[in-house]
């Protein structure tokens, strides 16, 4: 008998349809993959069973008995968790008191009492590193979504969905989570997984549901199906490869570089350490790194953002007054932050964030010419293929098409260097690619590409020359046609790099072939 199914399950949003007779069917002790393209309709499915939405029709069953969750404390109370992509735990809150936060029962808990209840919990699931009094803001990402998982588990959780769960994660912790997952399965736990990343599913799942345009366009036992197959239905169209041009030479001009950057935060701890490097025009320069360990700090200085305590960067041989993001908005550096929710304001339109970077260019005398600003729009919408109109509202918009959006802003007037932070980060096939695609167009064009992921899949399909960041300095230089991801992997962890090899690598590629990678 299933655990779960959803019969026919129907939501509109105004005129939009965005599930359409939705048929859902769990089975005990079943990792289920949910896959669908942005928008497809995969998240609200889910915060429907999760009681956050109710359906306009259709029915949900649990145990064969039929259930009705008008808000997630109901859903919760018949077994069903939810860990979202942006966690929900208070950073100042110790580990047990985010799990017990809402589940106390009548009595308020001692802390010594919630800390050894937790504890037990957290024995029982196998959830072994996970210390109770440690506060949450301490803790890894990857810990943080343990700190969830053990949470749904406390609540007695007989389903748990997971929404994009390796979407933050380095793939060290991706792999945990899977073996994590494995284990909680042999518990007799069911979970459904939102995910666009088809090995994942491939290699974890036992069974497909693809959704597209808000209705099922097919189920598969993963054992009976292949990547391919599960791309093309999510899409709707076989994929194309995104592949780097074999004759495409680098210039030996340098679009960036960067100079001994020293960073430290307010408790004098450093978070940059000497980090110097260059990206030549017509080059893409991959960062790598496990999460926290620079990289941000890295993008933020390079945003404009961010003032570092000492250093230097230099856009064409300009430097640049470091901290004033309108020195750097004005040297043409195109900027893709790694929060794409953090590029948009979400309450002004499409057109007003498009416009956002370059305000001047659309006023005289102190008046904003809207109409110019809506032509604009109009135009880069045809352009990067965003799926909107000029005066919707950015928070209406679907992950992908706020990326596009970005990328439009940054890429529209022809930047000389792209920082490119995490810009595929929790995207589906179709937008990756396209996302993939316009990097490497700027390429083409003569543009400086640095790259900063943490998917070494796509550092190795799209970069020429890869550094590795280690505890804000780096401490590797790879050539990209050559490296591997077990050489990567292990600089990311702080091992050591050949010092000759490093020598060689560290200086930019020219007039080198780089044959092209499939996606």
């Amino acid at each position: 008998m299933p655990v779960l199914e959803m019969q026919g399950i129907t939501k509109r949003f105004g005129p939009l349809l965005a599930n359409d007779q939705i048929d859902l069917t769990v089975e005990p002790n079943e990792i289920h993959a949910l896959l669908g393209e942005n928008g497809a309709g995969k998240t609200t499915l889910m915060k429907i069973l999760y009681g956050l939405y109710q359906p306009d029709a259709g029915s949900i069953l649990i145990d064969n008995r039929p259930v009705r969750f008008r808000s997630p404390a109901s859903a919760i109370a018949h077994g069903i968790g939810y860990v979202s992509q942006h966690f929900s735990l208070v950073p100042t809150l110790t580990v047990a008191e985010n799990i017990v936060l809402g589940y106390e029962g009548r009595s308020l808990l001692q802390r010594r009492e919630m800390e050894q209840i937790v504890h037990e919990t957290a024995q029982r699931f196998g959830f072994n590193n996970i210390p109770p009094d440690a506060l949450v803001r301490d803790l890894s990402v990857g810990q943080q979504q343990r700190v969830e998982i053990l949470k749904a588990l406390y609540r007695d959780c007989r389903v748990l969905i997971l929404d994009e769960p390796t979407a933050v994660l380095t793939p060290q912790d991706a792999a945990n989570l899977f073996e994590t997952l494995l284990d909680l399965r042999a518990r007799h736990l069911s979970v459904i997984m939102i995910t666009h990343k088809l090995e994942e599913v491939m290699a974890i799942s036992q069974q497909v549901t693809v959704l597209r345009h808000g209705r099922v366009v097919g189920r598969r036992r993963t054992s009976e199906t292949n990547p391919t197959d599960l791309a093309n239905l999510m899409v709707g169209r076989s994929t194309a490869a995104v592949t780097r041009k074999a004759n495409h030479q680098a210039s030996t001009a340098s679009a960036l570089n960067v100079r001994d950057l020293w960073l430290q935060d307010r408790r004098g701890v450093a978070l940059l350490r000497g980090v110097s490097l260059t990206v030549n025009q017509g080059e893409i320069v991959g960062v790598a790194g496990v999460a926290g360990n620079g990289q941000s700090e890295l993008v933020g200085v390079l945003s404009g953002m961010i003032a570092p305590d000492r250093g230097t960067v230099e856009v064409r041989g300009n430097a640049l007054k470091l901290g004033d993001p309108r020195a750097f908005n004005r040297a043409r550096v195109g900027r893709i932050p790694e929060d794409r929710l953090k590029g948009v304001v979400s309450d002004l339109t499409v057109a007003q964030n498009l416009a956002l970077e370059q305000m001047e260019d659309f006023s005289r005398a102190g008046h904003v010419d809207y109409k110019r600003i809506e032509q604009h729009a109009e135009r880069l919408i045809r352009e990067f293929q965003i799926k909107a109109r000029p005066g919707d509202r950015a928070r209406t918009l679907s992950g992908g098409n706020i990326q596009k959006i970005i990328l439009a802003r940054a890429l529209a007037r022809d930047p000389v260097v792209v920082i490119a932070a995490q810009p595929t980060r929790g995207l589906d096939i179709g937008a990756t690619e396209y996302v993939h695609q316009k990097l490497l167009e700027q390429k083409e064009r003569g543009a400086g590409v640095l790259l900063v992921s943490e998917d070494l899949d796509e550092l190795l399909m799209l970069s020429d020359r890869i550094v590795v960041m280690f505890k804000g300095e780096i401490t590797g230089r790879l050539d990209a046609t050559t490296a591997t991801p077990e050489t990567i992997g292990l600089l990311m962890a702080g091992g050591q790099q050949d010092r000759q090899a490093n020598a060689i690598s560290a200086q930019p590629l020219s007039g080198r072939d780089h044959a092209g990678l499939p996606t």
